[in-house]
């Protein structure tokens, strides 16, 4: 069962955050685009770097070189990766899905940048629709709610602070 965005208030975050977007798939990406760049906007977010790729595929490259590339600047607060990927009648789409995760991940731990893979694969254009399109349930409005989130707990976490864990 897919599910809804809850309606949160965003933690404070500042700093520059980054996202990395397919172009392929174009309709759907773009949809989750837009989701994430309304909530962070809304939460005061004003360094946004956006970049686009060819692909899924190409997406970790990018993240890995928006990361990396920072760190004489100050690193990225967070990154949120956006694809979508059919499933097609061959294994491709578990191959690129996998491989996708795994190389995010890495980039994740090596770097301390968190992150935020939401990289889809995706059976039909229903599923696609509501997870790209639909307000209720974007996974890009999740990805940007995610990423403020990280980003303020590596904030702490890399100041000495005490993380105190909040009741559900």
């Amino acid at each position: 069962m897919l599910k809804v965005n809850p309606r949160r208030k965003s933690p404070v975050a500042n700093g520059r955050f980054g996202i990395v977007a397919a172009r392929y798939n174009g309709r759907y990406v773009n949809g989750m685009l837009k989701a994430a760049r309304d909530v962070l906007r809304s939460a005061g977010i004003t360094d946004l770097e956006v970049v686009r790729v060819p692909g899924s595929f190409e997406i970790p490259l990018a993240a890995a070189a928006l990361a990396l590339a920072r760190a004489t600047e100050g690193r990225p607060a967070a990154i949120i990766c956006l694809g979508v990927i059919w499933q097609g009648e061959t294994l491709h789409a578990e191959h690129i899905g996998g491989a996708v995760t795994d190389a995010l991940m890495g980039i994740a731990i090596e770097t301390g940048v968190p992150i935020i893979h939401e990289v889809l694969i995706v059976q039909t254009a229903a599923q696609a629709k509501a997870r790209c399109l639909d307000p209720e349930t974007n996974r890009g409005t999740e990805a940007a709610q995610t990423a403020l989130e990280m980003a303020s707990l590596i904030h702490r976490l890399s100041k000495g602070s005490k993380i105190h864990p909040q009741r559900a």
